[in-house]
């Protein structure tokens, strides 16, 4: 019985503080969290102060009002001691059969320019035939290890870091970007850990680590350069809309576009003469 006693002292403890962490981070108070919630201040109280266990549906109210990813509001569960809530499927495995589709769908109808789809830490995962083609172009992907990851490819100096005309606006741009899309506005330890793997490639500023309000740009330039040719593309996001997993909230599926009609009318040609 006082095995059982400390152990569920152990689970109030880690879901009250996993809660005060994210009602700090979202900037709420309890009173704040207890309107949006529907549950009592002085029940939130008692959560976060670990004098109380939640019940798996008031977790649930609570991460929903706190707007915690998916993946975190299964942290969450496990805290208290609750079964994690969102399944957390391979983009292959039968239960993500509609999204892939519209993605692979999605990506042939942005040819002939690059498409991919990407993981919440930039770990390509599909592509169109113009990616690989447009990168192969101008380094050799096939050299490059799997899973292949998008950020590296673009500081690598061994990537495609020597033909972005553009650097000094890309790279910073690029950085800021990963916090302003961390999923859940929020920069967990893998991205923090991606983020310090990304500063220590050559031509990387210890100020751009720590992106200002300019930084926040509604799209982020690319120019490549190559035996006097530059092709100016940017590039759009789109995310799944009312995820139900943890891998569909994750996803990410980047359109590049032609920046101008000069970039229009070379990238065919481009490719031709470069892609073999």
């Amino acid at each position: 019985m006082k095995a059982g006693a400390s152990d569920l002292k152990t689970r109030a403890t880690s879901a009250g503080a996993l809660l005060r962490q994210w009602r700090d981070i979202r900037g709420k108070t309890q009173l704040d969290l207890s309107f949006d919630a529907g549950v009592s201040q002085k029940h939130i109280s008692f959560v976060e102060s670990g004098r109380s266990i939640p019940s798996r549906q008031m977790l649930l109210d609570l991460a929903q009002a706190l707007d915690v990813p998916l993946r975190e509001r299964n942290e969450l569960l496990l805290a208290a001691g609750y079964a994690p809530s969102y399944s957390d499927p391979a983009l292959g495995a039968p239960a993500m059969t509609s999204i892939s589709r519209a993605l692979g769908r999605m990506l042939r109808q942005h040819e002939p320019f690059p498409a991919i789809v990407m993981d919440r830490y930039w770990n390509v995962l599909m592509t169109n035939e113009a990616a690989p083609l447009l990168f192969n172009c101008f380094i050799d992907m096939s050299a490059r290890p799997t899973p292949r990851n998008l950020l590296h490819l673009m500081f690598d100096p061994a990537g495609m870091r020597p033909f972005i005309a553009n650097w000094p606006q890309a790279g910073r741009s690029l950085l800021a970007r990963v916090h302003r899309e961390a999923v859940g506005h929020v920069v967990d330890v893998r991205t923090k850990t991606l983020l310090e793997e990304l500063s220590r490639y050559p031509g990387v500023k210890p100020e751009w680590r720590a992106p200002s309000a300019s930084d926040a740009m509604p799209t982020i330039p690319l120019s490549f350069v190559k035996d006097g040719v530059t092709l100016d593309y940017f590039s759009l996001i789109t995310t799944v809309g009312t995820p139900q997993t943890v891998t569909a909230e994750e996803l990410r599926l980047e359109c590049m576009f032609p920046a101008n009609d000069a970039t229009e009318a070379e990238h065919g040609r481009f490719l031709r003469r470069y892609s073999g």
